[in-house]
């Protein structure tokens, strides 16, 4: 009874879809999070007659062959690309991407990691840096008696002084781009690190080669669309309930078989 099995194959990859879609409206409230989307393919299948071979009968060829398919795997868990709406924050170190690319950051252990959670802060030294408290590739140190600080789109930081009209310039911030976004490696804390999937970073200046800009004053929402979510939710229940009642039409077939007598 291989229906017992395949639909088994068919409730694990619901409840998956369903833990996808809890995870996205977990994080409808997180900055920059693109929603995730589970994705699945057929398993193989058992040949009982292959399409193409011969009739030993009367020797014609079978055009489409008996093939039994044996469930469902899930292929991927991908990310869907969209940017979230800005919100204006009124901080002067927020600061949203508009369009692609990541800003860099340096973990504890000396790798880099890529976010687009522009909810920038500033240590005691000055540094600028994540809230979990990475540093911000270039790092970028804002003096003590700085008054003011401006961020333009083109990612340069200025800073102001009481006794100086003139703006300072304290540095630039670099956006990194990939040639495959959805390859990243999710790490939590908004972070991602590079794979093979997703090829090395190129690290240039916001608004050049076809990255985003910078928007001080700015956060990025999630991308979460939650009447989306709650329709996907839906269908993965009733996907779910409809794998389980297979089960249970298998269940009474197996025991009317046994009462045969």
């Amino acid at each position: 009874m291989r229906a017992l099995k395949i639909a088994a194959t068919g409730m694990a990859a619901q409840q998956m879809r369903v833990e996808t879609i809890s995870n996205n409206l977990a994080n409808m409230s997180t900055t920059g999070y693109n929603a995730r989307r589970a994705e699945f393919a057929d398993l193989h299948y058992q040949q009982f007659q292959r399409p193409g071979s011969i009739n030993a009968s009367d020797g014609t060829v079978l055009p489409t062959g008996v093939q039994i398919g044996l469930g469902v795997r899930p292929s991927a868990v991908s990310m869907h690309l969209a940017q979230g709406s800005l919100s204006a924050t009124g901080g002067d170190l927020d600061v949203a991407i508009d369009g692609l690319g990541y800003l860099e950051v340096t973990l504890p252990s000396g790798q880099a990691a890529y976010t687009r959670d522009g909810g920038l802060k500033r240590t005691a030294e000055g540094l600028i840096v994540t809230s979990d408290g990475y540093p911000v590739q270039p790092e970028i140190t804002i003096p003590d008696d700085a008054r003011a600080v401006s961020i333009n789109a083109a990612g340069e930081v200025y800073a102001y002084f009481n006794d100086n009209v003139e703006a300072q310039l304290l540095g630039q911030f670099q956006l990194a781009g990939f040639a495959n976004p959805k390859g990243l490696e999710a790490r939590g804390s908004n972070l991602f690190t590079e794979t093979e999937a997703s090829g090395a970073a190129q690290v240039t200046s916001p608004g050049l080669d076809g990255l985003g800009t910078l928007r001080q004053g700015y956060l990025e929402d999630s991308s979460v669309d939650a009447v989306r979510e709650i329709t996907e939710l839906i269908q993965a229940q009733r996907g779910y309930e409809m794998n389980a009642k297979v089960i249970s039409a298998a269940d009474q077939m197996m025991g009317a078989t046994t009462q045969v007598r």
